[in-house]
């Protein structure tokens, strides 16, 4: 359109010209001046509208990637396109490039180069997949009476793979359901990738559990992301309810930091002679509105729990997210390929993929989940299982205690040097590094992520103000569930007690004296007696208490502008030398059992937890706290998968090999007090 203007521009300037030859001689000088400016005044109208035109395209397509309503893309939908943080290059038309499978010794550099110049390797690799089934048909899907059943009217099952329930009352129709049967990497039909149920589908749903014997279902999604309708409950919260012929009653709901399990007792409601049976799903919570889970590591804890929950002799294993094609992929993937990896000593992620899209199209959907597939597998390969039963406990300690070898480094060292070499993110640590917020840190070495430190509110007029060397870790149970921070210094004493007042914390674990070694390691925060104020804040001595190993102060705080005042615990462990680890474990597993009952009296809000720089005893009590509280639940424990959990939520936790062994030997000890396996479980 825009270059056939600038050609009737430039054809209505030659006719006016060769008209003006039939005049006199002063008209041609007049128009020999005119002609120039209408030539550059249309070229530069031309530009003008090209480039408006241009930066219209990108914004609306800017606009459409963000806030797409109908959130659909041409090879999916944005179910999982939303968490994209790039845009993906165009899909090869033809799979012509072949992606070999990878030696497992060869894994970490391939992951490695593969993770350059911003994953470039992997888009490309991701978008050589092909599609799908270039056969696969859609015929059921898309008859009229089950197009409303789809979630989605772009992600359907092929009429090949598709799950068959049987027909209802001679409707023909009634068969269908958006779920498709696939492989594992041995086992023909091992999962089903269904979509999220929709209010209208969930007696299908359960009508598919049913016959297909399914003991497990897995969830992928939580019912609202953004405020997005992701999946319809399709359980009750308690008691039981009826979902068409499947009657389904709760059982048990154990809720943990990444994924809450709940087990159902289901039962074939038009026939009561037929045995109950027992379904467990287990629903991951961690995965975020945008992109994948920050780290494999929960992900990889999930899966194993899945693979111990699932019988041998059930059905297949019910996946799903919203869609059932990305995040439902991504787990498939994982799941196929480590299991390669033992079989074969290789992986191969596109032929897998590759494979199982032949069976329901588009599974694993971004090249953000496709890598995040290659970062699962090299935690698995690098690290393993390192979970133990706390029967093999006594066990692993003498392996770790006792080397064959003077170099045959298998021990303790061995282990927490792995630890030591993970990468510190220097480049997640800007507001910290601010020349405004340098001095409020201790250690210059020790400083929180921006991704998760505790933000307080911004003072009026008063930049940087909402800053605090301080981090938010996430429990056993509970995100964000301590705070783990430094001794306050002289002048950040009232940013102390503002973060202690605005994130309603009750409870406080100081883990250092004042001064040690003639040197001081936390300024004193709280009255010797009566109250002291710091700005808005007053803090009142209450009363205290001496136990063995700790003492407990009782504090009221008090915010000035409205007097509202609250109650906060100060538990004050005393024998953890600057050096070294305490004595002996008893009194860590007191202080930690004195702390839980505190949290459970005042409403589970975060734990502030501190020694000097808020690192090497601050990491280990908090591993303490989630090992222990595992080992109650589940008779599990994994020493090193805490701490490295912790080190990627802030620098420097559990800073000692002397302290990482403390963490095995006070599990040692409580197994040893409770020797009696039912007293703690």
């Amino acid at each position: 359109m825009v270059p056939v203007l600038f050609l009737v521009a430039i054809t209505l300037s030659t006719n006016d010209t060769s008209n003006e030859d039939q005049t006199g001689e002063d008209t041609k000088s007049q128009s020999s001046h005119i002609l120039p400016t209408v030539l550059v005044f249309s070229v530069l109208l031309v530009i003008s509208i090209l480039l408006a035109w241009y930066f219209l395209r990108i914004r609306n397509q800017r606009k459409e990637v963000v806030t797409a309503v109908d959130k659909k893309i041409p090879n999916g939908i944005l179910e999982e396109q939303e968490q994209q943080t790039v845009v993906l290059l165009p899909r090869s038309p033809s799979a012509s490039k072949t992606y070999f499978p990878i030696p497992v010794d060869c894994l970490e550099d391939e992951t490695r180069i593969r993770s350059a110049d911003d994953g470039k390797l992997f888009r490309e690799e991701f978008n050589s997949l092909p599609s799908g089934y270039t056969q696969g048909t859609y015929q059921e899907a898309n008859k009229e009476d089950n197009r409303e059943k789809n979630r989605y009217p772009n992600i359907l099952p092929y009429d090949h793979s598709r799950v068959v329930l049987t027909q209802l009352d001679g409707n023909l129709c009634s068969d269908y359901i958006n779920a498709s049967y696939i492989h594992g990497y041995t086992d023909n039909n091992k999962f089903i990738a269904a979509q999220g149920p929709k209010q209208d589908t969930v007696a299908d749903f359960w009508r598919m559990i049913w016959e297909q014997k399914t003991a497990t279902i897995v969830m992928l999604t939580n019912l609202k992301e953004r405020k997005e309708d992701k999946c319809y409950q399709y359980w009750p919260d308690q008691g039981c309810w009826t979902y068409g012929n499947v009657r389904v009653a709760v059982e048990d709901v154990t809720v943990l930091v990444d994924y809450t399990i709940r087990k159902f007792c289901i039962q074939y409601a038009s026939d009561g002679t037929k045995p109950s049976r027992l379904v467990t799903q287990l629903h991951f919570t961690s995965w975020p509105d945008f992109g994948v889970p920050f780290s494999p590591i929960g992900m990889l804890k999930f899966l194993k729990k899945v693979k111990t929950v699932n019988s041998s002799f059930a059905g297949p294993i019910v996946v799903h997210c919203s869609a059932g094609v990305g995040r439902t992929g991504t787990f498939i993937v994982i799941d196929g390929v480590i299991d390669m990896m033992h079989q074969e000593q290789k992986i191969d992620v596109f032929g897998f993929v590759s494979k199982i899209r032949d069976q329901r199209s588009q599974l694993v959907q971004t090249d953000i989940q496709y890598s995040f597939i290659y970062q699962a597998l090299l935690e698995y390969y690098l690290y393993g299982d390192t979970e133990l039963d706390v029967s093999s406990l006594e066990g692993h300690l003498h392996k770790l205690h006792n080397t064959h070898a003077p170099f045959d480094r298998v021990g303790l060292e061995e282990e927490f040097k792995k630890l030591t070499n993970m990468r510190i993110m220097k480049e997640n640590m800007r507001m910290g590094n601010l020349p405004a917020n340098m001095k409020k840190n201790r250690v210059l070495q020790i400083i929180p992520y921006d991704f998760n430190r505790v933000i307080m509110s911004m003072r009026r007029g008063q930049e940087f103000t909402d800053y605090i060397n301080a981090s938010f870790i996430d429990g056993y149970r509970q995100k964000d569930y301590f705070i783990a921070t430094q001794g306050p210094l002289s002048h950040t004493v009232e940013d102390y007690w503002r973060m202690a007042w605005e994130w309603k914390c009750h409870s406080v674990v100081m883990l250092t004296e004042l001064q040690e070694r003639e040197q001081d390691k936390c300024f004193q925060y709280w009255p010797t007696e009566d109250s002291v104020t710091y700005g808005d804040y007053t803090v009142e001595m209450k009363g205290s208490t001496v136990c063995d190993s700790f003492s407990v102060r009782d504090l009221v705080l008090t915010y000035g502008p409205d007097k509202q005042t609250r109650l906060v615990r100060h538990f004050h462990f005393h024998g953890w030398p600057e050096i070294g680890i305490p004595a002996e474990g008893k009194g860590m597993i007191d202080i930690i059992a004195s702390v839980q009952r505190q949290q459970q009296q005042s409403g589970n809000h975060p734990i502030i937890v501190h020694c000097s720089a808020g690192a090497g005893r601050t990491g280990t009590f908090i591993a303490l706290s989630n090992i222990l509280e595992r080992v109650k639940a589940e008779g599990l424990l994994d020493v090193f998968q805490t701490v490295k959990s912790l080190r990627m939520q802030r620098p420097h936790m559990v800073q000692t090999v002397e302290q990482y062994d403390f963490c095995y030997r006070v599990v040692q000890d409580f197994v040893d007090i409770f020797s009696d396996y039912a007293n703690f479980k």
